[in-house]
Order: C-alpha cells, then sequence, then structure tokens
C-alpha cells in the first residue's frame, strides 16, 4: 500500500481524485486500518489538502476515526477557517500530542490568528516553558520579525575554536530540529557573526570561529517588519539571520522557509486584492465571510459603473441619432480597461518589490505610456477599418480609432501612476488601485469616443 500511495504522489497532481475518493470511501466503511494506510505515507502539505477537498462531514467522520493521526505539521499547512474547524474537533490530549513537537515560530503561526478561546486551548498543551517561549513571541507585534522568529538557536562564544563548537554540538541534546548556522555572540550576547554547518565541519578543529564568518552577515531588530524582513532575505540570499532586541542582543532567529512563506502570501495578496476579494484564505471558508470581504469592493466597483453611466447619459442625444456608437464603445472600454490593467499588475508588482522606486519612476511611466500609444495605434488602424466596413461611415472608423489611441494611453498612464500615488500617500495599491484604473478608463474611453462623434459625425 505504501508503495503504491508513494507512486501516486510522485505524480504531477499532488492528489489524484482516486485518492480522496478511496480516502473518503474508507472513511464511510469505518475502515480505520485502511485510511491510516492511506494517509500514513503523505506529506502533511498533501493531507492538508486532502482535508481542504472533502466536504464538513466527511472532515468530522476522518477525523474521529483517524483519531492520533493529526499533527502539528499538518495544521501548520492548514488555512485559518478551516485549522479553526479542526482545533474544535480535536481532544485536549490529542492536540497536546499535535503541538508539542512544533518549533516555537510554528507554534506561533498556529495560533496567532486562532480565537482567543482556541489560543488557550492550544496553549494550554504545551509543556509551561514552551508556553512561555510563545506568549514571548505573541506579545511582539503583529506581521513583525519577533512573531516570525524562532526562539531556538544555536550559539556559541565568540572566542570558541571549530573543536569546541562541534563538541558543544554533539553534547547537546536540545538543538532545534533544522538549523543552518552557529551564531557568534560577546559576552553581551550580542551577535557579531555566523557560521555556516558546511564551513564549520569542513575546518581544522583549532580554527577559531571567527575565521569562518559569513560576509553577508545581518541582524534584524524584532519589531521589524517581516515584509521587510522577507525582502531581504530574498535580495541578498539568506539563509538564517539573527533576530536582536532594542539593546542588540539576541533572542531568535529567522530561516530562510519562513521568510518565503511571508514572500509566498504577501503575492497572494496582492493577486486578491486587485481582484477585490482580499481575506480569502481557501475554499473551505464559509458563504457568510466570504460574502463579506467581497461585498465592499462589489459597492465600489457599482459606484464607478454608475459613474461611468454618467458620462454616457451626457450623450443620449448622440447615441439616439446613431445606434452604431452604442454598438462600438463598449470596445474603447474594454481595451482600455485591459491595458489598464496590464500596466497596474506590472506596477503594483514592481512597488510590492521595491523594483519601482523614485529613482526610476518616470521612466517607466514614460515606457508603458509608448507603449499604450504604440499599441492604440495599431488597434485604432483594426477598429477604424472594422468601423468603416461595419457600418459603412469612414468618419465612424476615425472616431473610434482616435478614441482607443486615447484610452490606451491614458490606460498606461493611470495603470502605472495611480498606484504609485496610492503608495506615496500610505494606501496599499493592491487594494485600491483597480477601481479607480477601471474608473479612469471607462470614463475617458466613454467621453473621448461619445465626444469625437458629436463633434465629427453630427
Amino acid at each position: 500500500m505504501a508503495d503504491q500511495i508513494n507512486t501516486i504522489t510522485d505524480e504531477k497532481e499532488a492528489l489524484p481524485k482516486r485518492l480522496v475518493a478511496s480516502v473518503v470511501d474508507a472513511v464511510g466503511a469505518r475502515d480505520a486500518a485502511g485510511l491510516e494506510g492511506l494517509l500514513e505515507p503523505l506529506h502533511a502539505a498533501d493531507i492538508a489538502d486532502l482535508l481542504e477537498q472533502i466536504d464538513e462531514r466527511d472532515r468530522a467522520s476522518l477525523l474521529a476515526l483517524w483519531e492520533g493521526g493529526m499533527d502539528g505539521e499538518i495544521l501548520s499547512e492548514l488555512g485559518d477557517d478551516l485549522r479553526e474547524e479542526i482545533i474544535d474537533v480535536l481532544g485536549p490530549r490529542e492536540l497536546a500530542d499535535a503541538v508539542r513537537d512544533l518549533e516555537s515560530d510554528d507554534v506561533v503561526d498556529l495560533v496567532e490568528d486562532l480565537q482567543q478561546s482556541q489560543q488557550d486551548q492550544v496553549l494550554d498543551a504545551l509543556e509551561a516553558g514552551d508556553r512561555l517561549v510563545v506568549e514571548k513571541a505573541l506579545a511582539y507585534p503583529e506581521e513583525s520579525a519577533g512573531r516570525l522568529m524562532q526562539m531556538e538557536v544555536v550559539r556559541a562564544p565568540s572566542h570558541w575554536t571549530v573543536g569546541e563548537t562541534i563538541d558543544y554540538l554533539r553534547a547537546n541534546d536540545d538543538l532545534p530540529e533544522h538549523f543552518y548556522h552557529v551564531i557568534l555572540v560577546d559576552p553581551r550576547m550580542k551577535p557579531v557573526g555566523y557560521v555556516t554547518l558546511g564551513r564549520l565541519l569542513g575546518t581544522p578543529r583549532q580554527i577559531k570561529m571567527t575565521a569562518l564568518t559569513e560576509d553577508k552577515f545581518r541582524t534584524f531588530r524584532v519589531d521589524q517588519d517581516e515584509e521587510d524582513v522577507a525582502y531581504a532575505f530574498n535580495q541578498y540570499h539568506l539563509i538564517s539571520a539573527p533576530v536582536v532586541d532594542e539593546d542588540d542582543r539576541l533572542v531568535g532567529v529567522i530561516t530562510i522557509d519562513d521568510a518565503m512563506i511571508v514572500l509566498d502570501e504577501e503575492h497572494e495578496e496582492d493577486i486578491l486584492r486587485l481582484a477585490g476579494v482580499d481575506g480569502e484564505s481557501s475554499l473551505t471558508d464559509k458563504v457568510i465571510a466570504t460574502t463579506k470581504r467581497r461585498f465592499p469592493w462589489l459597492a465600489v466597483n457599482l459606484a464607478t459603473a454608475i459613474v461611468a453611466s454618467l458620462i454616457i447619459s451626457m450623450f443620449e442625444e448622440t447615441i439616439a441619432s446613431l445606434v452604431a456608437l452604442a454598438v462600438l464603445m463598449p470596445i474603447v472600454a474594454s481595451m482600455g480597461g485591459n491595458a489598464g490593467t496590464q500596466s497596474l499588475t506590472v506596477a503594483v508588482r514592481s512597488i510590492a518589490t521595491k523594483d519601482l522606486t523614485g529613482a526610476n519612476v518616470w521612466r517607466v511611466i514614460r515606457r508603458e505610456v509608448l507603449v499604450g500609444l504604440v499599441n492604440g495605434v495599431i488597434f485604432a488602424v483594426v477598429m477604424g477599418i472594422v468601423g468603416w466596413v461595419w457600418f459603412g461611415q469612414p468618419m465612424l472608423g476615425v472616431v473610434i480609432a482616435l478614441a482607443m489611441v486615447i484610452n490606451m494611453v491614458v490606460a498606461g498612464l493611470a495603470g502605472t501612476a495611480i498606484p504609485v500615488v496610492l503608495e506615496k500617500m500610505g494606501v496599499d495599491p493592491a487594494l485600491a488601485s483597480g477601481a479607480f484604473v477601471t474608473t479612469v478608463t471607462d470614463v475617458v474611453g466613454f467621453f473621448a469616443f461619445l465626444g469625437l462623434a458629436a463633434v465629427m459625425l453630427l
């Protein structure tokens, strides 16, 4: 059975339908041994995906049948809402077994978004020393390095030799499960450098540790924003980095896996915000919660649509005189909207990665405007011919061509400038830019097309 499941999970599709169906069948048949055989070989992330794919009733039955199987790694992989649901189902003893072997940063990540009652439930499951460590981490600001770090640190006095450090590591039974550096500290517990395990193990015992320190050593303040930390990890190719308090004393360490999770969450958050679905964590989110999250931006879109409709209403007589305008004007607005979205996506992504700065913003805006102009001219020629052939009016083709050039140039400008301005104002450009860019392209597109038609055709 194990060989069969390993073969399944090696395929491109991590959870084939037949595996999910087999799990549901085993749950329905109350086949505990069969369920254990299906789940035991799977990675924690795959089990989390499986739990998200089955419905709430099957999840409850699975957890009841798979007693003792849930562990902390699986809980860490779950979305927030589903994690709360499963913690409610687990008994105190099973929850304690699940979280006992997690590193402190994983426990913090698991509990920080839970309701207070569930936080207490998880904390009560920890040993006194571990609970104190987690509570201390939770006292740091949200989305800070203090919340991101793990407090289990491998450190050594800066005057030690390689031999002394290796002897210490071999004699210590309480090392973290995963670590990449030995952090060197001075007598005041201030980090002065770190040494990779590879260099440590490949160097003669008598060599001083300070001779092996990495050039790219840097520290982070405990209250520093986790997004800045993740950016530094990605920018400077860090593997781990010490975290210090306000007195520059070592209090923890951040590792690359945690930093990359932050980057992934930031990218996912930006994508969701661009679509106006900020806050959705998984496909298991409840209907009411999802509705509440989407409603505000749908309301904003409605308001912007009304503004565009008011522009159209200004040209009622023009449209009534030439019905072809009603047929063609959505094309102008749609092309402008798509062009604006393209520029907006590039700009928001560049702002998030800190590639778009004050030093190059005008060059980027100029590029996007020129791209809009070139594409506008090309598609203007196409639509000019289409308008002429379709309705037999050459001037109608000229009107739609000119309107398309104007709107696509404005789209390139708005798609880049609006997120930059919002970012300068302290407003998240990923969250607010879309509505503004859509409004600008709709209003400019309709006004340019109908205004030119009123002047040139009537």
